[in-house]
């Protein structure tokens, strides 16, 4: 708010819009935040339970640490279930709606708008759009490159059209008003057209709007796409399988850390509420130094993404096993 409120207010913003941006604003920050508020609430909770002696006649009663420790990791359990749902699409269809009104109120950002779209759709093809008109499934200007696979700045063919269009019942895109030119060593070849059907496109037109996107504002299926489209273009997909991977372990950590922090947390200390407070701070630093380390040495390539998305957890996964034998049952 403070770094928006200002700007929201210069551009003279009605109070609506300024309550849905931060309406939209909310989940990203819900995601980031419920793995701490679960520690928080576990730890809080049998912390103070073991400080009133309550967890002592939990024991004596003949209930194991386990037993007490289950209501606790189920209820982790199934709202990580959820967090995977939340943050792999209402997240970034928030943060999609967010960004919109960024750019149109605050003039920021930089964002899909249909025009100007440059990829790389095979090995050796390089596709540039001028406008992509969604309605109609209608590209304006268009180029179509192919190179030489062997060798990548020797180009073999182009084809400049004034428009294409993708036929649904065919599943093929069909340029119109253009040129088609082949390349040889010395020479090149030239024909027009009215019409050319091209059916060796990898890309459909719900494709092109992922091109500009930004990994974050992705949903799940939309970044298992961009994925393949980058394997598939000889690109490097490295962060995107980060990113894809992130989507999952991150709401696991809400299991992790309750699994970590609770044996520790349930039993009797000096310092009550503070060392309480203490302890979940602790854990959360650590937790996120930990994902902020593997993050680095995954997108330099010294692991893989998987293993990028997942050491933290695995971490403290293993911290938790050694440590669990170790508690006061």
């Amino acid at each position: 708010m403070v770094d928006n409120i200002g700007s929201f207010l210069d551009q003279n913003v009605p109070i609506n819009i300024i309550l849905h941006y931060y309406i939209v604003f909310s989940p990203d920050i819900i995601k980031l935040m419920t793995p701490v508020a679960v520690l928080f609430a576990a730890l809080f909770t049998a912390g103070k339970a073991a400080n009133l002696s309550e967890l002592t006649a939990i024991k004596a009663s003949g209930v194991s640490l386990y037993r007490f420790m289950a209501p606790f990791l189920i209820t982790a359990f199934f709202i990580s279930l959820f967090s995977i749902y939340f943050a792999g699409y209402v997240v970034p269809l928030a943060n999609q709606t967010k960004e919109k009104i960024e750019m149109k109120y605050l003039n920021s950002g930089n964002y899909f708008m249909g025009s100007n779209i440059f990829f790389q759709d095979s090995k050796t093809r390089i596709v540039s759009i001028s406008f992509f008109d969604n309605s109609r499934n209608q590209a304006v200007r268009i180029s179509i490159e192919e190179f030489d696979k062997n060798d990548p700045t020797k180009m073999v063919s182009r084809i400049d059209a004034a428009s294409m269009v993708y036929d649904t019942s065919a599943n093929i895109w069909v340029a119109h008003n253009g040129i088609q030119r082949t390349f040889f060593n010395n020479s090149q070849t030239a024909s027009y057209f009215n019409s050319l059907k091209i059916n060796y496109l990898n890309f459909k037109p719900e494709d092109l709007s992922s091109k500009q996107q930004k990994p974050e504002d992705m949903n799940l299926s939309e970044l298992k796409k961009l994925e393949e489209s980058q394997k598939r273009a000889g690109n490097d997909p490295t962060s995107t399988m980060i990113e894809y991977y992130s989507r999952f372990s991150f709401p696991m950590a809400s299991l992790i850390v309750v699994f970590f922090g609770l044996p520790i947390s349930a039993n009797k200390r000096r310092g009550g509420l503070a060392v309480q407070v203490g302890v979940n701070i602790l854990v959360t630093f650590i937790y996120l130094v930990f994902m902020q380390i593997s993050l680095a040495f995954g997108k330099n390539g010294a692991l893989s993404p998987l293993l990028t998305a997942w050491t933290a957890n695995l971490v403290f996964l293993a911290a938790a096993i050694i440590n669990l034998p170790r508690v006061q049952q």
